[in-house]
């Protein structure tokens, strides 16, 4: 891809309402099974962002720290409680390296994507592995890519729905970049207002050799963070890869 790529303007356009966007998410299992995962070392969030995991993890007594591009989205996890003590390191997640050894790096919710080229999504899984003690795990969750679902290279369904709001999004597909071009389109009594991001997908065989390229062997795949077993009719996975 020839753009180039702002680690930091994702975060510009959606910090402050950010977690109303992710509401609907399964906070609760994924702190539960991270937790699981970690076996009491600590843990290293790849975009940590606002702290929707890091916080709880933290809360059930894990180290945590993070790697983030956005100022923005920092200031928000800043402003919870416990948010000032969990020590975030700014920059590209892809590249940065923070001191020491983690048992658990985490890359939730679809952010792998947000990585502009097959090239920098490579880097970030030895960046992950580059933080791993021996054993450690690189925990990745996104979505399974469906062209099925747009027509004419192009997508809009609604994302959630309620009496105070509606988040729709609006895509169209790149299919010979692997890049799905969206903008999210929340609406609510305060007004519209369009949430901008770019998508370079990744089918999860496609991740899987980028793990091992990294020196990781795959240990699970789940359809969601329940641990349901992933299989054909899966529309996202959770993997799980071992250094």
């Amino acid at each position: 891809m020839t753009q180039t790529y702002d680690v930091s303007a994702y975060g510009r356009a959606i910090a402050d309402v950010y977690d109303s966007t992710v509401a609907e998410a399964s906070t609760e299992s994924a702190v539960k099974r991270l937790h699981a995962l970690a076996q009491g070392s600590p843990v290293l969030e790849f975009g940590i962002g606002t702290g929707r995991l890091a916080l709880p993890l933290a809360a059930r007594g894990l180290t945590v720290a993070g790697i983030d591009g956005s100022a923005e989205m920092v200031e928000v996890l800043r402003a919870k409680p416990g948010g000032d003590r969990i020590p975030v390191t700014m920059g590209d997640f892809a590249a940065t390296r923070v001191e020491g050894e983690f048992g658990l790096v985490v890359l939730a919710i679809n952010t792998i994507f947000a990585l502009p080229s097959q090239e920098a999504q490579i880097a970030c899984f030895g960046n992950a592995a580059a933080h791993l003690r021996p054993g450690g795990r690189f925990v990745v969750e996104a979505w399974v890519p469906d062209l099925a679902a747009f027509h004419n290279g192009t997508a809009l369904r609604v994302l959630s729905l309620s009496e105070d709001g509606v988040l729709a999004e609006a895509a169209r597909l790149s299919p010979a970049e692997q890049v799905m071009y969206t903008t999210k389109v929340r609406m609510t009594s305060g007004g519209l207002r369009l949430l901008p991001a770019n998508h370079r997908y990744a089918w999860p065989s496609e991740l899987d050799l980028m793990a091992r390229l990294a020196g990781m062997e795959r240990e699970h795949r789940w359809a969601d963070w329940s641990g349901a077993p992933f299989t054909d009719d899966s529309r996202a996975h959770v993997s799980v890869y071992r250094l």
